[in-house]
């Protein structure tokens, strides 16, 4: 059973009608609608822009779409946006203007308008309402003594993560600190282990079943420390939606990027790929993904997955998703550079 709550007090009689005919489509859907946020899968909280207030949830997988709204759109609603949803720690923000639409805001540094209807809103709400995030990790403090200050692969990681830097296509970790008090600052940490949000991720296999990844929250072009900015995933633990990790014993490990069970899958159904770069960027005529999956979710990595399967050479594969960026497969993470990045476009199409 899936059950959803609406939180926050409405800025308006429009704002709060169209929270609550979005709320009906949960309903319809086969949601139940309960009276505590801490008993709810999915949030859908109103709040202030002149004072917009953090949903402070108690366990990691609850998802939270925040509505605010505004008399008129704004001249960059991205940039509008961007700090609302930092700011109210949410999974997504949606800016209603009346009589003009609905804008959606990822964390991905996207946007994407729709309209006012509380069906469509509900649509593109529902990938995300229903997907099964596997953020959480499982530290084992028995990573090999040889390997505690990296080896070969993390040195390429490292490399990697420089020449991304020096091809633009790292845009600037959000400085998170600047928009969130002190005590928010801490409730993200304590719940999510970062103090940044950082965009795209790369890794490399280190055996059969093992491959290096950088970390959540880091600078891709600042990848130094095992345990810290690059983590050895060990194993998928399905049951208990759980990444497992092999770090340096002593140290206070960040976590892993939330697409590593993405990586995760490729590397076990493909055993020719010897490495995986994710950006935000995109490439013309590539096959994408049709449902908007967020990040860190089962559902986006079995859709990219099964697309790599239906390339015909999946080793050297390069995927959309959609509102998202790409991700490309390669022997290695140079090979992968070499290859797609004459070709990528900056700036990924949203719709």
């Amino acid at each position: 059973m899936r059950r959803y709550a609406v939180a926050g007090t409405p800025t308006s009689a429009d704002l709060d009608a169209i929270v609550r005919a979005v709320a009906k489509e949960f309903e319809h859907d086969g949601f139940v609608a309960v009276e505590s946020v801490d008993e709810a899968d999915f949030v859908l909280n109103m709040f202030d822009a002149e004072q917009p207030k953090a949903f402070r949830r108690k366990a990691r997988g609850t998802y939270s779409a925040a509505f605010y709204e505004l008399d008129e759109e704004p001249e960059d609603v991205l940039k509008a946006s961007y700090p609302m949803l930092v700011r109210t720690l949410s999974n997504v923000v949606l800016l209603h203007v009346p009589g003009r639409g609905t804008w959606f805001t990822t964390m991905e540094q996207g946007t994407y308008k729709v309209s006012e209807d509380p069906h469509e809103i509900y649509e593109r709400l529902a990938p995300l309402a229903k997907s099964k995030l596997v953020i959480d990790n499982e530290f084992r403090p028995d990573l090999e003594p040889e390997l505690w200050d990296g080896d070969e692969i993390t040195v390429e990681l490292s490399e990697a993560g420089k020449r991304m830097d020096d091809l633009d296509l790292l845009p600037a970790p959000f400085p998170v600190h600047e928009f969130l008090p002190e005590r928010d600052l801490r409730h993200v940490m304590r719940l999510y282990q970062v103090g940044g949000l950082s965009y795209g991720n790369l890794s490399a296999r280190k055996d059969e079943t093992r491959f290096w990844m950088s970390a959540s929250g880091v600078d891709k072009s600042q990848l130094e420390t095992v345990g810290r900015d690059m983590l050895l995933v060990v194993d998928y633990d399905e049951p208990n939606a759980r990444i497992v990790l092999s770090v340096p014993p002593g140290i206070e490990p960040r976590r892993v990027s939330v697409d590593a069970i993405e990586h995760w899958m490729i590397y076990q159904r493909h055993p020719d790929v010897g490495a995986i770069l994710h950006v935000h960027a995109w490439m013309e005529g590539i096959p994408a993904t049709d449902v908007n999956y967020p990040c860190g979710t089962q559902e986006l990595a079995e859709s990219v997955a099964e697309l790599i399967d239906r390339e015909p050479d999946p080793s050297h594969a390069v995927i959309g998703l959609r509102n998202h960026g790409i991700t490309s497969t390669g022997e290695s993470l140079s090979e992968i550079l070499d290859r797609v990045t004459p070709k990528l476009l900056r700036q990924v199409p949203m719709s």
